[in-house]
């Protein structure tokens, strides 16, 4: 059994929120010690251990508590409540500017960062090149680092905490910053310690991230934990808080298998309507998630659905290369203004990889009126190598400022792309080779 080597139990951080700062120095002058600020939990009883080698993303909406955890199980911040268990070494990469002094130049922060990880300058000395190396700001090394970009600055972070050889790396929003190549550097390190067994923190907005290099996933929401579990199954939920749509009474108790599993076919032929049914939908004639995820407020919903091959064939499986069709059938059940239908496409671990809506290609919908159906056809050609994927499906809009989701169908259906071509990673570039 791997042993926890991050252990957080029962944990609160409660700030004190004064009117006026006056209302501070009246309270700690005060005889009978009145009460002059209000109670704000940025946490409030989280718990949650992260075991050796795991990898475990922790995402949120801003202000859900994400960042303040870091800074406790780093020793920044004191808790109100609970207790941190950490064992092992921790190197971490927090918000801009943690342990550096602006004064100070970049070399000299290295040695900086090292001694307040425990190391001497003679170990420090060791890594120094590999630090340089890695951060790849030229001259700037030799530079007081109040001089820095912001990018400068984090690739400068990132090298120490990444080349310091830690037991545990907590990372916080750091990996989106840069350009491409030194993305693309920061994450075949992050690759790199995973396959050496060391156990990783991971905080990021970016859910793409999140989905492929996490093992688990923490979701806070105002201070507290609301389900932890799979990426895909936790980015699902999160997608609902982002649009209101969360129901905080809803289960935490969720069956992966029956949350995200499409059931497997032998064989890619296609799925025809069996002659018993009496069932005239379009999706009853395909194979279709029976446990997908939907909600919205259905002001407007999706009332049938069906993907169709190059020869108008209600079927799952389309072959690469040619045109295929993905069809909607939207009821309106109130008056709406502009309404949005999309759909998008992932790979069974939950990354989008593309996908499409109506205000991206500018197509104008116009305003419906309850009662109205319309049919949506998205027209394309399949360029995604051979697989399966999971198709989603929605419809949205803009009420004044305010983004609404009336329907949206999470992997609602499967599509797979037959191909007898190999290809590396998802998609056809649909290279033309030339010798001479």
């Amino acid at each position: 059994m791997s042993q926890d080597v991050i252990s957080v139990q029962h944990l609160s951080k409660m700030y004190k929120l004064y009117d006026k700062p006056m209302d501070r120095i009246k309270e700690a002058l005060s005889k009978n010690k009145i009460q002059r600020y209000k109670e704000h939990y940025a946490l409030r009883d989280v718990n949650f251990n992260v075991k050796r080698g795991e990898t475990v993303g922790i995402i949120g909406t801003n202000g859900s508590g994400k960042s303040t955890i870091l800074k406790i199980i780093t020793g920044v911040l004191t808790p109100t409540e609970g207790t941190i268990n950490v064992q092992g070494r921790i190197s971490a990469l927090l918000e801009l500017g943690a342990g550096f002094n602006s004064e100070f130049t970049g070399i000299q922060n290295i040695y900086l960062n090292g001694a307040m990880l425990g190391y001497s300058k003679e170990e420090m000395d060791a890594k120094m090149d590999e630090i340089i190396g890695f951060a790849d700001i030229g001259e700037f090394i030799n530079q007081p680092v109040k001089s820095y970009s912001s990018g400068m600055f984090v690739r400068l972070a990132f090298a120490v905490a990444i080349n310091i050889d830690p037991e545990i790396l907590i990372v916080d929003e750091a990996l989106s910053v840069g350009d491409v190549f030194f993305q693309a550097k920061c994450f075949r390190k992050f690759e790199e310690f995973k396959k050496n067994n060391k156990t990783i923190l991971f905080v990021s907005h970016d859910l793409g991230s999140i989905n492929k290099y996490c093992d688990r996933v923490i979701l806070l929401n105002k201070g507290r934990i609301v389900q932890e579990g799979s990426p895909k199954e936790i980015i699902d939920i999160y997608k609902k808080i982002l649009v209101n749509q969360y129901d905080d009474e809803e289960t935490t108790d969720v069956d992966n298998d029956k949350k995200t599993n499409i059931e497997e076919k032998s064989n890619n032929t296609v799925e025809v309507k069996k002659p018993e049914s009496t069932d005239s939908t379009w999706k009853s004639q395909f194979s279709v998630n029976p446990s997908l995820v939907e909600y919205g407020d259905k002001k407007a919903e999706i009332i049938d659905f069906c993907i169709l091959d190059s020869n108008n064939i209600i079927t799952n499986s389309v072959e690469k290369g040619k045109e295929f069709t993905i069809k909607l059938k939207i009821r309106f059940n109130s008056n709406v203004t502009e309404p949005i239908f999309a759909y998008t496409i992932k790979d069974r671990m939950g990354t989008e990889l593309t996908g499409t809506n109506t205000l991206y290609e500018n197509v104008k919908v116009g305003s419906k009126k309850a009662g109205d159906e319309v049919t949506v056809c998205f027209k394309q050609i399949m360029n995604l190598h051979s697989g399966e994927y999971l198709v989603s499906l929605g419809c949205t809009s803009y009420e004044g400022l305010d983004f609404v989701v009336y329907h949206r169908l999470y992997d609602a259906c499967s599509i797979m792309s037959i191909s007898d071509k190999g290809v590396v990673g998802f998609f056809d570039m649909d290279s033309k080779i030339e010798l001479s």
